[in-house]
């Protein structure tokens, strides 16, 4: 499919560019099976609404109405695949505990008995966002260990593209980021900035490839003549979409603040380390007038490594989920105008340019969000590095 598309764009790309022409009709190929996977749960659950007559009798013909909504709201939200609980019981509506504030958040499930919900225990459920980090931390892993293992065999002599790479990545976040951060006293959180930066771009660039498993679903409902519900109360989603959620991780602010917390922490426990209890006063600027003092250690000590975590953790949530957003927009463009090809204000020539128009902006913002994975896995690493290399001595 990819080498039609990179045939297709030879005229818009030079051919020199070999490179570019494939980089690009990948996109475009990714781009257009994200869209369809995506949309198509909404058009297939789109419903017809017909328009009631003076008799209270219903119409004849229905207006599709495309829930773009329901759409953005499924791919931007989080649902379980696989139920699993720790401890805990069940309580049903009309249970004491059922509308406790405290539990009311928690998912809410189903069995031969009506709705469900669990009081008490931990949760553990499975859910897209969680398989989607899964699948990438066992991805990174082979990649790694493989590489790992090529280049221990002959270090004086690596030979294979991947282990080169791996190895000009690992060398460029050491050198350009970690210890730059940390004045020389990076050796021992090398390992770890590296695999918030690895692990940060392979969750952000994964969610720029289509749901290969909603495919597989609807292509398995297709052939067995089977319906999932999967839009009800209680109900969770097919266990095939395991394969490949397609949907980005650190789009959720669960994981953006559990990813920032580590920094945060790392804050008052390296200063600590390096400092000792000084670092209780020598969070606070050399110079401070001792008048000053007490407001200033509240903020450099309190609200700083806070505020700093906070920074980290929407910056990442926002600017994975705006990508997607917009792209979701542009492309339900396309969804929606059909409603106005015939009879409509739109005829068939204008829908055809909303569509092109749509696609393009689509693609344009795809390839912008790759380089939006890379900058904020770049930015959450260097950050990192700065704001944990701060507490070492005092300033």
């Amino acid at each position: 499919m990819t080498g039609k598309f990179a045939a297709f764009f030879n005229t818009f790309i030079p051919k020199s560019n070999t490179l570019m022409r494939y980089m690009f009709s990948a996109v475009v190929t990714m781009a257009f099976f994200s869209a369809l996977l995506t949309f198509s749960g909404g058009t297939s659950s789109s419903k017809l609404a017909a328009a009631p007559n003076a008799a209270g009798e219903s119409g004849e013909h229905g207006a599709v109405e495309f829930d773009f909504l329901g759409i953005l709201t499924h791919h931007l939200m989080d649902t379980v695949i696989f139920e699993w609980q720790i401890g805990g019981t069940k309580i049903r509506p009309g249970d004491a505990g059922y509308e406790n504030p405290k539990f009311v958040r928690r998912y809410t499930f189903t069995d031969e008995q009506g709705l469900y919900r669990y009081e008490g225990g931990v949760p553990m459920h499975i859910t897209r966002r969680v398989m989607m980090m899964m699948i990438v931390a066992t991805i990174l892993m082979l990649v790694v260990v493989t590489a790992a293992r090529k280049i221990a065999a002959n270090p004086h002599r690596i030979s294979g593209k991947l282990p080169n790479a791996l190895e000009a990545g690992f060398l460029w976040v050491r050198k350009d980021l970690v210890e730059e951060g940390m004045h020389g006293h990076s050796r021992s959180y090398e390992h770890l900035i590296l695999s918030l930066f690895f692990f940060i771009f392979l969750c952000n660039l994964a969610g720029l490839f289509p749901p290969i498993g909603e495919g597989i679903v609807k292509t398995y409902e297709a052939i067995t003549h089977t319906h999932h519900d999967n839009h009800s109360v209680g109900t969770t989603e097919h266990p095939l979409i395991a394969i490949w959620p397609g949907v980005t991780a650190t789009g959720d602010i669960s994981v953006t603040f559990a990813l920032a917390l580590i920094p945060t922490l790392m804050m008052w426990g390296i200063g600590f380390k390096y400092q000792g209890f000084k670092f209780l006063w020598h969070s606070v600027p050399n110079g401070v007038p001792v008048a000053l003092f007490p407001i200033m250690w509240i903020l450099e000590f309190v609200v700083s490594p806070i505020a700093k975590g906070f920074a980290l953790t929407i910056r990442l949530l926002a600017n994975m989920t705006g990508g997607h957003v917009i792209i979701l927009a542009l492309v339900g463009f396309i969804f929606q105008v059909k409603l106005m090809w015939f009879g409509g204000p739109v005829g068939i020539v204008g829908a055809a340019g909303i569509t092109l128009a749509s696609l393009g902006g689509a693609i344009a913002i795809y390839f912008l969000e790759i380089l939006v994975s890379f900058l904020q896995a770049f930015i959450f690493a260097m950050l990192t590095a700065l704001f944990v290399g701060s507490v070492m001595h005092r300033h």
